[in-house]
């Protein structure tokens, strides 16, 4: 085969024209909104009609100035929304009210009070009215340098509890492009399509109605006024038979609700349970921190102590955990399953970056600066602003917790994608090598940066594996058709798939031993010049990643 000096694969499009619209002062969305099981928050259609479709916002709020927090009474106040994943925190102050019986007081001599509730209320957390709150990591990206808080600890990952529900005829996040799909802005479910839809390559256009055309090149979203929203607006689509929306993105249970209820027609394309980057992780209010390091060590400790509760003996805390929500024993049981706890060493990883087996706090940090785009966030603070990592430290170095090693395994249900057909999502990238060979030019940084994009889709989905079809340019077929006939077109066709073959495996290789992936979970093909994207020759030379996760 003859190629041009320097040998392309198409290109991994990092920048992705994303988010048109922003959220508006005094009408933001809220952001730590996850519904739950009998959730009063739910936003059910009323019957025989739709929600409405929910104005795009276009800035986001300022939030109040800095103040003092004043600690009072010894009582640390902490909001949470209703959640499984701060039953940890529950557990530990056994129930939500402030007692000498929770183990915060009796280890470290303050009381802490829960409150339940589903506000943003992080201008109250600025103005110190609030010691500490819950978020996502997501959220801190789109508020930045707003925030007046730290991060101690994580809490823990999602594992289940938001979804992608769509037509039965979509089969990938590819399939996507030019529908629309309905979610709530700006909560963990916009941050998770626009996470899928960065990694499939597909960019964002915002729509105000569902009259408006959607845009033919792009993923479209509409939005309601909460996730339970989003998955009754689809479901009264699919019942009018209108077809205007591809899917809806939203939290359980609204997600098996609509599946369940549509009679075959919608089907889960995919959830978080195997792809962690819903992470949440405890605030607190900087000048409290820093004035009260010891109460800090007291509660990220005593979170982990309640995590550690509620992994090991799950059934002791399901009555604490079930009158705080308001849960029934099974509805908490349920709402368990859903997420992951985590412990101290998983923390550790969690903020070093090194766990191997999920998403870590900068890699979903920097996920999100990219999936909202530079007209959100203009001037995003490097993560580590918000960090700070002395009480883990401090934790582990005085052996606490010493038992516990990193626990996160991908979840089976027993189904699962045919991994000849159906993969999440697939997208080319371009990587540079040495002309008319397999060898990799490692030199170049954006080979570095393409390889490290494919690790880090490993490691937010455990369990996950990936398809590396090598892909060569046909722009020459006719040439060699005139030089030799149909025989050395042939000839050459087999040298394409050679090739093709080769560079992938050199690919898979490079990411077993450069960055110690599994190679059980890399496959490779060579396609040569058979599955060509276009008529644009640098195009058609790629690599397509076919991402394969479990359900």
């Amino acid at each position: 085969m003859s190629e041009q000096p320097r040998f392309t694969f198409l290109g991994w499009a990092a920048s992705i024209a994303l988010i048109g619209a922003l959220v508006a002062l005094g009408a933001f969305m809220v952001l730590r909104d996850r519904g739950g099981a009998g959730s009063s928050t739910a936003s059910d259609a009323a019957e025989g009609e739709a929600p409405a479709v929910s104005e795009v916002k276009v800035e986001v709020p300022r939030l109040s100035p800095p103040a003092p927090f004043q600690f009072k009474d010894n009582i640390v106040p902490i909001e949470i929304s209703e959640y499984a994943g701060y039953a940890g925190l529950i557990a530990a102050n056994g129930g939500l009210d402030p007692s000498e019986s929770s183990w915060f007081f009796k280890n470290h001599g303050f009381k802490v009070k829960l409150t339940v509730s589903e506000d943003e209320n992080w201008s109250e957390l600025n103005e110190g009215k609030l010691a500490g709150s819950v978020t996502t990591v997501d959220v801190l990206a789109a508020y930045g340098r707003q925030l007046h808080a730290v991060v101690p600890a994580q809490i823990g990952f999602s594992r289940g509890a938001d979804g992608v529900i769509v037509r039965k005829d979509i089969k990938r996040i590819n399939q996507l492009k030019g529908k629309t799909i309905a979610t709530a802005q700006f909560t963990e479910v916009d941050f998770f399509i626009r996470y899928l839809a960065q990694e499939a390559g597909l960019a964002i256009h915002t729509l105000g109605s569902l009259d408006a055309t959607p845009h033919p090149e792009r993923l479209n979203l509409v939005y309601t006024e909460d996730g339970f929203g989003a998955g009754d607006l689809f479901a009264a689509d699919l019942k009018s038979g209108k077809n205007r929306l591809a899917g809806a993105v939203t939290w359980e249970p609204k997600v098996s609700e609509v599946v369940e209820a549509s009679g075959g027609e919608a089907h889960v394309l995919t959830t978080n349970r195997n792809l962690l980057i819903i992470a949440d992780v405890m605030i607190l209010h900087r000048g409290f921190a820093e004035q009260h390091p010891k109460i800090v060590d007291g509660l990220v400790q005593g979170l982990l102590e309640g995590n550690r509760m509620v992994r090991d003996r799950p059934d002791t805390q399901l009555d604490v955990i079930g009158r705080a929500f308001k849960w029934s024993r099974d509805d908490t049981k349920s709402e368990l399953a859903n997420v992951h706890l985590s412990n101290l060493p998983e923390n550790r990883a969690f903020f070093s970056g090194a766990i191997d087996a999920a998403g870590s706090f900068g890699g979903i940090y920097q996920s999100a600066v990219l999936a909202y785009g530079s007209d959100l966030i203009k001037d995003p603070p490097d993560p580590g602003k918000f960090v700070v990592g002395q009480h883990l430290e401090a934790l582990e170095k005085a052996g606490m917790f010493k038992d516990q090693t990193i626990a996160i395994a991908p979840i089976r249900s027993g189904g699962g994608a045919s991994v000849e057909s159906d993969p999440l999502l697939s997208k080319d990238i371009r990587f540079l090598f040495e002309p008319n060979s397999a060898s990799l030019d490692m030199a170049n940084q954006e080979n570095i940066r393409n390889l490290e994009a494919i690790k880090r889709m490993l490691q937010v989905s455990p369990g996950s594996t990936m398809l590396l079809r090598g892909h060569v340019d046909n722009a020459r077929v006719e040439d060699f058709r005139k030089q030799g006939g149909e025989a050395y077109v042939r000839q050459q066709a087999l040298r394409a798939m050679e090739l093709s073959k080769n560079r992938a495996a050199e690919i898979r290789k490079q990411l077993i031993d450069r960055y110690s992936v599994d190679a059980k979970r890399l496959d490779i093909v060579g396609r040569g010049w058979e599955e060509p994207s276009g008529s644009d020759s640098a195009q058609n030379r790629r690599v397509e990643v076919q991402w394969f996760t479990i359900e």
